[in-house]
């Protein structure tokens, strides 16, 4: 993910988010938004584009799970 965050399919990047901030907050629509347990940046709010993920949000992402695993021990 960290090398081609282009190419991710929603889906896959989905259950890596419900594993790490558990069920989104809404869905259903073109977005899901996962709480995080701190406030602000980086938030988590991914987007279905023709069953891709967005490549910012991807990052996104990423950088939310390497400060849960540093702050959580995720």
């Amino acid at each position: 993910m960290k090398q081609t965050p282009k190419g991710i399919r929603f889906n896959e990047l989905k259950k890596v988010c419900e594993l790490y901030f558990g069920s989104p907050r809404q869905s259903g629509s073109s977005h899901c938004i996962f709480k995080t347990p701190w406030p602000g940046d980086p938030r988590i709010n991914i987007q279905n584009q023709k069953g891709k993920a967005k490549a910012y949000q991807v990052r996104q992402v990423l950088l939310a799970i390497e400060r849960m695993e540093l702050e959580h021990g995720a």
